[in-house]
């Protein structure tokens, strides 16, 4: 609770990336840049999965689902890091700040959960294709990807509650560039031992468990590739499962690195380039890694262009 003689913090300062003042343009424009191209990587795999029936699949439905939580989760950190980034302003209210961190926690365990359950549908497609239909069928698809939005919001949830009863009187400036819970935690004046506890045993579970069930399944994925007789067969099942394992890698490697070890272990600045990785690079890359190697899409993209085309002429 907070306490009588507290002044209440009413907002932040964000520090952001100190030291970039003469390149800061160039690393606007670069944001800018990544920004644009993921909200367009991700809004046309959302599209197509939408239009072409072609792609009315369990894969494609949930990495559609990966792809809108890709989008929100960097639209919850890059835009008000863009604004403070050009105008040097570095304010965020104290509402404002207490609902980003919510949505970068909420949508980053979505995404944990997303990938889990992608490399369990590629696991029975892989490993169980005869089997695929039964199991993946549509209402249990939709009962995993709805399964993951609750649980996500559920997970959060307490910590979020807690997080709202500490009091902050001061100081008010956030050494990162943006609301993220361990930074804020250091501004309370109460005491930030239980939900420090109750962030980190979440956090933990979620990545852990998640990590595990992604590891599990690619490992049986690899070993029913290693049985395909065909050495092309193997070949382009391993290029796809590489580019899968990759990504899977920097994500989880970002998460255990920034919540799971010790403070002491990283710099701040460093803590800032992974940060920056998390929230920007891999919503990026999501969209490109999970459909560049895919015949499928690429035929419903290239249609879908011809047809925009065709339209175009007609008029």
């Amino acid at each position: 609770m907070r306490s009588g003689n507290c002044t209440t913090v009413k907002e932040f300062i964000l520090v952001g990336f100190p030291g970039i003042q003469k390149v800061k343009v160039l690393v606007f424009l670069t944001m800018a840049v990544t920004y644009s191209l993921t909200l367009t990587g991700n809004f046309v795999i959302i599209f197509l999965v939408w239009k072409d029936y072609r792609l009315h699949t369990p894969m494609y439905w949930l990495l559609c689902n990966l792809s809108f939580s890709g989008v929100c989760f960097t639209s919850a950190i890059v835009p008000k890091m863009m604004m403070n980034m050009i105008t040097d302003t570095k304010v965020i209210s104290f509402t404002g700040c207490m609902i980003q961190m919510y949505f970068y926690f909420y949508l980053g365990t979505c995404d944990y959960i997303l990938v889990a359950v992608m490399a369990f549908d590629r696991y029975v497609a892989i490993c169980n294709p005869l089997r695929y239909s039964v199991i993946m069928s549509g209402s249990f698809t939709f009962q995993l990807a709805f399964g993951t939005w609750l649980g996500a919001f559920l997970s959060v949830l307490s910590s979020t509650i807690v997080s709202l009863q500490l009091p902050f009187c001061g100081p008010n400036v956030i050494d990162h560039y943006f609301c993220d819970i361990i930074p804020v935690l250091r501004l309370a004046c109460g005491d930030t031992t239980v939900l420090e506890r109750l962030s980190y045993v979440s956090t933990a579970t979620v990545v852990l468990s998640s990590l595990l069930l992604t590891s599990v399944s690619y490992l049986y994925i690899i070993t029913t590739i290693l049985h395909i007789p065909s050495a092309t067969g193997q070949q382009k099942a391993f290029s796809t499962c590489a580019a899968h394992i990759t990504l899977a890698s920097v994500f989880y490697g970002c998460s255990i690195f920034m919540y799971l070890l010790p403070e002491k272990t990283h710099s701040s600045g460093f803590y800032r380039a992974v940060a920056i990785l998390h929230t920007v690079v891999t919503p990026l890359l999501n969209p490109f890694i999970y459909t560049l190697r895919n015949e499928k899409v690429k035929e419903v993209l290239k249609d879908t262009v011809k047809h925009i085309c065709f339209l175009k002429k007609g008029k």
